[in-house]
């Protein structure tokens, strides 16, 4: 064991000791796809129900966001590695190669994904250099054939058998 110089680089390291889920936010925005990744997805609360992710505050995806009245929330799975890339790309089409389903709230969810959460933002917290976003979940649809994909030390993981 050897103790290390405390740094953005040697935290953003540490942090990535610890396994995460993956999901992604999206809904319409004047009737265009808008979306993002996060690997900081939370289930903060059972009543009310409630659930949080943690956003960059440089993102210039979530000013378009930020005051929709509802998000989608997909849980990616097993086969979405090359999606949680391209949706956490800061260029380009991040549904490319994606089909997704928008419902008429504007919540976009990603077919094949495990879990879809529609929500809507009820508090934000600044934390340095991200802000916490607790939403609350309206709508559940669970998809229980689709095992998640896990991102641990920069890498996209399976869970084993």
């Amino acid at each position: 064991m050897s103790s290390t110089e405390l740094s953005p680089s040697s935290l953003r390291e540490a942090f990535g000791h610890f396994p995460t889920g993956v999901i992604a936010i999206a809904a319409e925005v004047d009737g265009v796809r808008v979306g993002l990744a996060a690997s900081t997805f939370v289930p903060v609360s059972l009543d009310p129900p409630l659930v949080s992710f943690c956003v960059q505050n440089t993102s210039t995806t979530w000013p378009k966001l930020v005051d929709l009245p509802s998000l989608g929330i997909s849980v990616l799975g097993e086969a979405h590695d090359a999606a949680a890339r391209t949706l956490a790309a800061k260029t380009g089409d991040r549904f490319a190669g994606l089909e997704t389903v928008s419902r008429d709230s504007g919540a976009v969810f990603i077919e094949g994904t495990s879990v879809w959460l529609e929500s809507a933002i009820e508090q934000q917290i600044l934390a340095g250099d991200h802000t916490i976003v607790v939403l609350r979940v309206s709508d559940i649809t669970v998809h229980d054939d689709v095992a998640p994909i896990v991102f641990h030390r920069s890498t996209f993981r399976r869970l084993g058998q």
